[in-house]
């Protein structure tokens, strides 16, 4: 990123010798991320991150209406997108412009795993009830909780039906191998900060073949598929990130400190009286970076605030932002306490001394608080 600083600013677009290499350099590494992710370069579309991807690939169930089917623990970004999609339809129908889409949502189990056969079973229900299903969303691995979802299965059996598919892996990518090209899926979509690569980046991975408008209008850039000028610098962030996980040996080290490191966490919490940690039991069935736990009779406000003041960035289960704290629409789908709940994440920067001091702080905060009836 300081190399692509030091240069002068180009419009890769353009064929002077600037321009030139400022296309090598976009193209350099939008193969590498292609490379990480098991796909074609010419399928990779740099967005600003996946929200904005998301976003841009729900374009595909809006043409027309269609049932749109997601579990209910999906990122904000697809429910809300779907949302989207659905109210700017209802209002085309109430201006006597057709019909519009519905939103149906799939139940999790009490470990935030979504049900591959009640998922099947229902798209191929509706399929056959002719209710079209325009869109299938299915995040490679869930946010809140770490847990891993049956993508393959769900997406081998919309393939069978035509149906188009949304896997969100922005929360997988760079933790646990992922590749576009096996999982068969549609669309996909990962941010760059989610593991070490710099924020306000990230891509749509649209399969070869498929066509959907652009989100963005005004230029012919990534293809036509997203108009604006390439954020060059961060696209080389975005790249030598993924290019250092593109080594198998890198990525499953950084995976196998993460998995350890979250097990102690895990064992850290689970000690602690009162708290209650959630999502999946078995290693496997959970990303290696997350842990999530529910925290009896104490508000979450408290305790993050307690761990930061011993420089401990922590963060609620819940959808929350610095104004309100909100129930978490993925732990009310486990049936879990969704009002008070801890979520820890680590990376490749977390050392054992950061987990020592996370060791050393949670109960001595968590009984802080108790003893003021917090």
């Amino acid at each position: 990123m300081l190399a692509e600083l030091a240069e002068p600013s180009a419009d890769p677009g353009r064929i002077h010798a600037e321009g030139m290499r400022a296309r090598f350099a976009l193209e350099t590494a939008r193969e590498q991320v292609a490379g990480l992710l098991g796909a074609r370069g010419r399928e990779v579309v740099f967005t600003s991150g996946a929200t904005e991807a998301i976003a841009h690939a729900m374009l595909a169930a809006g043409p027309s209406p269609g049932i749109i089917v997601l579990p209910a623990v999906e990122h904000s970004a697809v429910r809300f997108s779907a949302a989207g999609i659905v109210e700017h339809q209802h209002q085309s129908t109430r201006q006597g412009h057709g019909t519009s889409s519905q939103i149906r949502l799939v139940g999790v189990d009490s470990e935030g795993i979504v049900d591959a056969v009640e998922m099947i079973d229902l798209i191929r229900h509706l399929h056959r009830s002719n209710e079209p299903v325009s869109m299938v969303c299915l995040q490679l691995a869930n946010h809140e909780v770490g847990a891993m979802q049956p993508v393959a299965a769900v997406v081998d059996a919309c393939r069978e039906l035509g149906i188009t598919t949304l896997v969100d892996a922005a929360q997988a990518v760079g933790h646990v191998p992922v590749s576009f090209a096996d999982l068969g899926a549609d669309l996909l979509a990962v941010s760059a900060h989610k593991f070490g690569g710099p924020p306000g980046i990230g891509a749509l991975l649209i399969r070869r073949g498929l066509r959907i408008p652009s989100l963005l209008m005004g230029g012919d850039q990534e293809r036509a598929r997203r108009a604006g000028l390439e954020n060059l610098v961060a696209a080389a962030g975005f790249g030598a990130a993924t290019a250092e996980l593109s080594d198998p040996a890198q990525l499953t080290a950084e995976a196998t400190t993460a998995r350890r490191q979250t097990t102690t966490l895990r064992e850290i919490l689970g000690a602690i009286e009162g708290v209650n940690v959630v999502g999946p039991s078995a290693p496997a069935a959970r990303l290696p970076h997350i842990v999530c736990a529910t925290i009896d009779g104490i508000e979450p406000q408290g305790v993050l605030l307690g761990l930061d003041q011993r420089g401990i960035a922590a963060h609620s289960g819940s959808a929350c932002s610095s104004e309100s704290l909100e129930p978490s629409p993925v732990l009310e789908a486990m049936g879990v306490d969704a009002h008070r709940s801890l979520r820890l994440s680590v990376g490749w920067s977390t050392t054992d001394a950061d987990i020592d001091a996370v060791a050393a702080a949670l109960p001595s905060v968590i009984s802080h608080l108790r003893a003021l009836g917090a």
